[in-house]
């Protein structure tokens, strides 16, 4: 059983990535959620795979897009006109193991938001000791319109960057 929460927090980043000159540096929303790491997500050892923290990084991520947005998961593509927040890019730093039984803490935030992609940075606590580091770069995505068998990015609705954006 897991649990989830979201909060806004002044904590400030330094610095910003983004090449774009047209990104908003993004700190203010931050969406944490708890879980428990099952024997399904560990290897014969008995710590988590390493492709299975980026199913973790997947999942917060579109929990957050939920909580931020206040739209049931089902109803985000309806709502917002898309296919989806594909992947485009992820990486991740592993500081330490987690272990099956642990309970996990992931904090996931947007840390930037250009004109139809953002960065999305991950961070996983066992026992309040930072385990992994992830970050994932997506797409707003809609329905290509020659084609409706492939996706076209989409600048980002201006109400979804308002629910991320610093007040």
């Amino acid at each position: 059983m897991g649990s989830s929460t979201s909060y806004r927090s002044r904590r400030k980043r330094r610095g910003c990535s983004s090449r774009d000159p047209d990104s908003i540096f993004v700190t203010d929303f931050v969406y944490r959620r708890q879980f428990g790491i099952e024997w399904g997500h560990c290897d014969p050892a008995g710590i988590v795979f390493n492709a299975r923290f980026f199913e973790f990084f997947d999942r917060s991520a579109w929990l957050m897009f939920e909580a931020a947005l206040g739209v049931p998961l089902h109803d985000l593509f309806k709502v917002y006109d898309i296919v989806g927040i594909p992947l485009v890019g992820a990486q991740a730093k592993f500081l330490a193991p987690a272990a099956f039984g642990d309970l996990a803490e992931m904090e996931s935030r947007i840390i930037d938001i250009r004109r139809s992609s953002f960065d999305v940075e991950h961070r996983m606590f066992i026992k309040a000791a930072l385990v992994v580091e992830g970050l994932e770069t997506r797409v707003w995505a809609a329905r290509h319109p020659d084609d409706p068998l492939r996706m076209k990015a989409q600048p980002i609705p201006k109400d979804v960057v308002a629910k991320f954006k610093d007040i």
